[in-house]
C-alpha cells in the first residue's frame, strides 16, 4: 500500500514559479509595462506644455506632438504588446523574447527620446529614429503570418501599413516636405492613424468581446446566447474600412459625417447583440463592452462634428480617450492576467481606473458645450486619465516583471 501523499508532494501542487526578472519573457510584458508608464506620465507633461509651464523646445507644433505621442507612443506600445502575444497563437510561430524583444523595446524608447528631445536633434534623425520601431514591429509580425499562410489574419497588414504611413506623414509635415498648402499633411496623418486603430478595434473588439461574453454567460445560464450575425459583422467591417477611406479623401465633410453615422449605427446593433448588461459582475468583461460603447458614441459624435453640430476636437476625444483608451486598458489588464497564469479577477484599483477613463472622456467632451470652462475641463480630464494609468501601472508593473505564477514559460 502506497503511503499517503504529503501536502508538498509535487503531484498535488501546481508548478512552482521560477524566480527572476521576466519583463522580456513574452511580447506583451515590456510593451504593456511601458504603455502604462507612458500613459501615466505623458499627459501631465502635455498639460504643462498646453498651459505654458513646460517648454520642450519642440520643432513640431505642440498639438501635433501631443496627438503623435498618444498614437505612436502610447497606442503603438499597446498594439505591439497585443500583436506580439496573439500572432504566435495564430501561427504557432515561436514567441519573440529575449534579444529580439529587447531590440524592439529599445527602438520604441529611442523613438520616444527622439520625439521628446527633437529640439536638440536634426529633425530628419527624429523621423528616422521614430519610424524604425513601427517598421521593425511590422516585419516581426508579418513574417510568421505570411509563412503560416493564415489569410484571415493578413487583414491586419494594411492596418500596420496605415500606421507607418500616418507616422511618416506627420514627420514629412514637420520637415516641410510635400507642402500641400491648405492641406495639413500632419493632421491628415494623425487622422489616418486614428482611423487605422479604430478599424483594429472593430476587428479585434468584434472577436474577443463576444467570445469572452459567450463563455461567461454560458457558464451562468446555457440558455442565454450572444447574438452573432455574419452579415452584420461583414457590414460593420466594410463600414469601418470605408470610414478610413472617406476620412482621407473628404475629412470633415458631409460624406465622412454620413459614413461615421452609418458605422456608428451598425456598431451599436452589433454591441447590443452581445448583451453587455449581463456582464456587470465581471469588470474585466464589462470594460470591453464599455470600450466598445465609447467606440459607438465616439463615431456618432465624430459624425455630428463633421456635420458641424459640435466642435470637432472635443468629439474626436470620445474616440481617442473613450474608445482607444478604454479598450486598450481593458485588453492589457485582462491579457496580462491570463498570460501570467493569474486568476481572471480585476483588482479594485483597476476597476476604478476603468471608471476614471470614462470620466476623462466625458470631461474632455464637455468642452464642446462649456467652452468657457475649457481649461478646467481639460485639466480634470488629464488628472483622471493620469490617475487611471497610475493605478494600472501600480498593480500591473510587478505582474509584468515577475514570472508566471504557474511556472510555465512566458
Amino acid at each position: 500500500m502506497s503511503p499517503p501523499l504529503k501536502i508538498e508532494d509535487p503531484i498535488d501542487q501546481p508548478p512552482r514559479p521560477s524566480s527572476g526578472f521576466a519583463l522580456f519573457n513574452y511580447g506583451f510584458r515590456p510593451f504593456f509595462f511601458f504603455a502604462g508608464l507612458f500613459g501615466a506620465g505623458s499627459i501631465l507633461i502635455w498639460v504643462g506644455v498646453y498651459v505654458g509651464h513646460v517648454d520642450l523646445n519642440l520643432t513640431s507644433p505642440p498639438v501635433l506632438w501631443h496627438a503623435h505621442e498618444m498614437l505612436f507612443g502610447y497606442a503603438a506600445a499597446a498594439i505591439a504588446g497585443f500583436f506580439l502575444t496573439v500572432v504566435p497563437n495564430w501561427t504557432e510561430a515561436k514567441a519573440q523574447k529575449g534579444p529580439v524583444l529587447m531590440g524592439l523595446t529599445v527602438l520604441w524608447l529611442l523613438g520616444r527620446m527622439a520625439v521628446w528631445g527633437q529640439g536638440s536633434l536634426p529633425y530628419t534623425w527624429v523621423a528616422v529614429l521614430d519610424m524604425t520601431f513601427l517598421i521593425g514591429l511590422t516585419i516581426v509580425i508579418v513574417r510568421p503570418l505570411i509563412r503560416s499562410q493564415n489569410r484571415r489574419q493578413l487583414l491586419f497588414v494594411p492596418i500596420l501599413l496605415s500606421l507607418i504611413v500616418g507616422n511618416a506623414m506627420t514627420h514629412l509635415s514637420v520637415l516641410g516636405i510635400f507642402d500641400l498648402g491648405a492641406f495639413d499633411l500632419g493632421e491628415q496623418g494623425i487622422t489616418l492613424a486614428i482611423d487605422a486603430v479604430l478599424v483594429l478595434i472593430a476587428i479585434m473588439g468584434g472577436r474577443v468581446t463576444p467570445s469572452f461574453t459567450s463563455s461567461f454567460l454560458g457558464h451562468a445560464n446555457p440558455n442565454v446566447k450572444v447574438l452573432q450575425n455574419a452579415t452584420l459583422n461583414k457590414a460593420v467591417l466594410v463600414a469601418s474600412w470605408t470610414v478610413l477611406t472617406v476620412d482621407q479623401v473628404a475629412a470633415g465633410s458631409v460624406y465622412s459625417g454620413t459614413m461615421f453615422m452609418i458605422a456608428s449605427i451598425l456598431h451599436l446593433v452589433r454591441l447590443l447583440g452581445w448583451q453587455g448588461w449581463r456582464t456587470l459582475s465581471s469588470p474585466l468583461l464589462w470594460a470591453l463592452h464599455l470600450g466598445y460603447l465609447w467606440f459607438v458614441v465616439g463615431m456618432a459624435l465624430k459624425g455630428l462634428a463633421d456635420f458641424g453640430f459640435i466642435e470637432p476636437t472635443s468629439a474626436l476625444h470620445g474616440l481617442t480617450i473613450g474608445a482607444i483608451g478604454t479598450m486598450t486598458l481593458a485588453i492589457m489588464s485582462r491579457a496580462s492576467l491570463g498570460h501570467t497564469g493569474r486568476p481572471m479577477k480585476a483588482h479594485p484599483a483597476v476597476v476604478v481606473a476603468y471608471v476614471l477613463l470614462s470620466g476623462a472622456a466625458l470631461a474632455r467632451l464637455s468642452v464642446a458645450w462649456w467652452p468657457d470652462m475649457a481649461l478646467e475641463l481639460i485639466m480634470g480630464s488629464a488628472v483622471m486619465w493620469t490617475g487611471a494609468f497610475v493605478l494600472f501601472f501600480i498593480i500591473y508593473a510587478p505582474i509584468l516583471c515577475r514570472p508566471r505564477i504557474d511556472g510555465r514559460p512566458g
